[in-house]
C-alpha cells in the first residue's frame, strides 16, 4: 500500500502502532507497519536500552518514538520543576484522600525497601526532564518522532528536521491541528474521542475530514476507535493516509499489560470507558473502575494538574498493581489503565503480527465491497 504517510517513513502498510511495549513496536514494524514506542515514563537509560533492542530486532526497518511535551503544565513558566519541587506541591488533602481510598479498598502498603516502578509516577512532561530523552532519541535512528500534547516545540522540530526525522503531532480539534501544522509538524494524527489516553471530545468520524481539509496537503492519520480493517478503510475513506492505533495492542501476546488489567480489557464492553483526569491530570480515556469513580466524588478534592497528579498517584498505582492479580480484592477492583472504546472488540489474545495482517486482509475486503457497489450500479 502506498500513501503519503507510508512514503514519509518508508513502510509497507499505513498502520502506526503506539505502544509502551518494545516487543509490540518491533513486531508491528517487522510486519510492515511502524511501531511507535511511548517513552513518556522511560528514564534516559531505559530508553537507550529499549531503542537499541528495537533496532537489533527490526534490522533497519522504520520505527518511531512518542514523547509528551505539553505547552501548559505546573512549572511551565520556570521551564519545569524538579521532582522534589513537585513533591513539595502535593497538598495534604490529596495525600489524605488517596491514603483513605487505599485503606477502604484494603490495598496494603509496599513492603519495606520496595519502591514503585517507573510507571505513571515517572512521567516526564517538562523541558528539564525531557531533554535527556531527546538526546537519547537523536543518538539512535528512529524514523519518526511524535509529540503527544500540544504543538511540537520549536527546538524539537528544528533538531528533528536537522537529523532528517519527520515529526508527528496528535490533535483532537481542527484548532490544534492547524497549530501543529504552523509549528512545522510533518504528520498530523487526528485523534477522536473514542481513543484511549489523552483525547478530546470530538468523534473520529467528524474530526478526520475536518482536519484533512484544514491541513492538506500534509498527511493525516486517523486515530480513535480503529482496531480492524473496516475501521482502517473508513478512516482512509474520510481522507486519512493511514491509521494510528494504540488500544488494540494492549491485549496482544507481546503486550506487557498487567494480567489483571488485560483480563478486564478482554471482558469489557465498548461503553466501559470514561474520560478521567485521575491518572495524569489531563482528560484521558481509560477503563472505568471504582478508581475513576472515586476521583469524581463531589466530596473529594478532585485531580491535580499535570504533572503533579501522576506524581501523587505513582506510589498508589504501585501498591495497587502489586496485588491486583487477585480477583475479588479491592486492588483488583481499582485497577485500570488507558484504553479506548475499541476495548469492546478486544476479546481475544493474538500476536501483534497477526493483528496487522488481519487488518490489511479486512481492509482489502472492505474496499472490494465498496467497489462492488459501483460495479453493480
Amino acid at each position: 500500500m502506498k500513501t503519503k504517510a507510508t512514503d514519509l517513513v518508508g513502510i509497507d502498510v499505513p498502520i502506526f502502532a503506539f505502544s509502551h511495549c518494545r516487543d509490540v513496536v518491533a513486531a508491528v514494524t517487522n510486519a510492515g507497519g511502524c511501531g511507535v514506542l511511548g517513552a513518556v515514563a522511560h528514564s534516559p537509560e531505559q530508553l537507550d536500552i529499549d531503542l537499541r533492542w528495537i533496532e537489533d530486532e527490526v534490522k533497519g526497518k522504520p520505527y518511531g518514538v512518542d514523547l509528551l511535551v505539553p505547552e501548559k503544565f505546573v512549572g511551565a513558566d520556570e521551564g519545569g520543576f524538579d521532582v522534589q519541587s513537585l513533591q513539595d506541591l502535593l497538598p495534604d488533602e490529596h495525600k489524605a484522600f488517596l491514603e483513605d481510598l487505599l485503606t477502604r479498598y484494603g490495598v496494603p502498603p509496599l513492603p519495606a525497601g520496595l519502591q514503585g516502578g517507573r510507571g505513571i509516577g515517572g512521567m516526564r512532561v517538562d523541558p528539564k526532564s525531557m531533554a535527556p530523552l531527546l538526546d537519547v532519541c537523536f543518538d539512535r535512528k528512529p524514523a519518526l518522532l511524535a509529540s503527544a500534547l500540544g504543538p511540537p516545540p520549536a527546538h524539537f522540530i528544528a533538531r528533528a528536521h536537522a537529523a532528517g526525522i519527520p515529526v508527528a503531532a496528535l490533535a483532537g480539534t481542527v484548532h490544534h491541528a492547524t497549530k501543529h501544522a504552523a509549528a512545522g509538524a510533518d504528520l498530523i494524527v487526528a485523534q477522536g474521542t473514542e481513543a484511549g489516553g489523552h483525547t478530546g471530545q470530538i468523534a473520529t468520524m467528524v474530526l478526520v475530514p475536518e482536519i484533512v481539509d484544514a491541513v492538506g496537503p500534509l498527511p493525516v492519520l486517523a486515530a480513535g476507535g480503529i482496531g480492524n480493517g473496516r475501521q482502517l478503510a473508513a478512516g482512509m475513506a474520510l481522507g486519512a493516509d493511514g491509521a494510528w492505533c494504540g488500544s488494540v495492542w494492549l491485549t496482544t501476546e507481546e503486550a506487557e499489560t498487567p494480567k489483571a488489567v488485560k483480563d478486564k480489557f478482554l471482558a469489557a464492553r465498548s461503553g466501559d470507558t470514561v474520560r478521567s483526569r485521575s491518572m495524569t491530570g489531563k482528560p484521558a480515556r481509560m477503563l472505568r473502575t471504582p478508581w475513576t469513580d472515586e476521583w469524581e466524588r463531589t466530596d473529594g478534592p478532585g485531580p491535580l494538574p499535570m504533572p503533579i497528579q501522576p506524581l501523587l498517584i505513582g506510589p498508589a498505582m504501585a501498591r495497587i498493581g502489586r496485588v491486583a492479580d487477585k480477583p475479588g480484592t479491592g486492588a483488583n477492583d481499582l485497577a485500570t489503565y488507558f484504553v479506548g472504546q475499541i476495548v469492546g472488540s478486544m476479546n481475544t489474545v493474538r500476536p501483534s503480527r497477526r493483528v496487522v495482517l488481519e487488518m490489511i486482509e479486512e481492509f482489502i475486503d472492505a474496499v472490494e465491497r465498496l467497489n462492488g457497489f459501483l460495479a453493480d450500479a
